[in-house]
């Protein structure tokens, strides 16, 4: 069986973690997804209401090997792949991280532990440019490493916090951020 983790900070999560996911759930037997506390990110949503709205987006893609696994929700991906490792054991594991992270991932929480327990997939990000000696770095860290050959929308959750553009969100995820007065300050 083959198995994706997917961690995210999802702030809140929008058309294009929805995307990533289904992308994900073709290629994989299971794509397990939670929202995390990030600690490279300084003030975040507090975490039930993106576990709440990563929910809606899990439910609303009506996938059957897509699941929402709020138990892996760790500040450190670390505790997330040990936790997935006893669930699951003896499965390969393959972490799906941004390229946005590729430069920071070496000072991640023990990284050369976390890194030598899985496979990393890295999606390319709309605008992120790739640096070669950041790649080094990572490979020089875990056996397997992969570009996936993903290509998804231009969409943040940065771009809608600052825009409010709710065309990057599920009509679900928006009616709940309205009616939780989410993202009311720019």
């Amino acid at each position: 069986m083959t198995i994706a983790l997917f961690g995210t900070s999802a702030d809140p999560p929008t058309a294009a973690h929805g995307d990533i996911l289904c992308w994900l759930s073709d290629r994989y037997d299971r794509v397990l997804v939670w929202a995390a506390d990030n600690p490279f990110k300084g003030q975040q949503t507090p975490l039930p209401y993106r576990q709440a709205m990563l929910n809606l987006l899990v439910r609303s893609l009506n996938r059957p090997n897509i699941e929402h696994r709020p138990e892996l929700s760790y500040p450190y991906t670390l505790h997330s792949v040990e936790r997935a490792k006893q669930q699951w054991p003896g499965e390969p594991l393959t972490l799906v991280v941004g390229s946005d992270v590729l430069a920071k991932l070496p000072q991640w929480y023990q990284a050369e532990k976390l890194l030598a327990q899985v496979n990393l997939l890295v999606l390319q990000r709309p605008g992120v440019v790739i640096d070669p000696p950041d790649w080094q770095a990572v490979e020089q860290l875990c056996s397997h490493v992969e570009l996936a050959d993903y290509r998804g929308p231009a969409v943040s959750s940065t771009a809608y916090r600052q825009q409010r553009d709710e065309q990057q969100l599920l009509p679900a995820i928006a009616q709940y951020i309205q009616q939780q007065g989410l993202y009311s300050q720019p």
